[in-house]
């Protein structure tokens, strides 16, 4: 299965730990050298497919409060949304294997 690359990131994003939307944003944003900085609309959008879907779930913890902001809406990974990011990597993975041996890639 083939999932959309903001999809993909957010997994990413939410495979360490549980996290609410801005930390979402800026954890795509770190990780891809701010070559992705996703909009809000688009992140909530992913987000409320990849819930309807199993992938994501809204986390009933929360920070101490005041660490925290009683609007925000914390997303955990479910074993779904892991089996998926898991299944995507091992894809991206092949395909990498497959640009090295095109020496499109190095070695290294």
């Amino acid at each position: 299965m083939t999932i959309r690359s903001v999809e993909f990131h957010i997994l990413l994003a939410l495979a360490q730990e549980e996290k609410h939307g801005y930390a979402i944003l800026q954890e795509v944003a770190a990780v891809t050298d701010d070559e992705i900085q996703l909009e809000p609309g688009t992140l909530y959008r992913a987000l409320h497919r990849m819930l309807k879907d199993g992938w994501v779930v809204e986390s009933a913890r929360r920070p101490a409060a005041d660490l925290d902001d009683e609007r925000r809406r914390y997303y955990r990974l479910t074993p779904a949304g892991r089996k998926v990011a898991v299944g995507e990597a091992e894809r991206l993975e092949r395909l990498v294997t497959v640009a090295r041996a095109h020496r499109l890639l190095s070695r290294a």
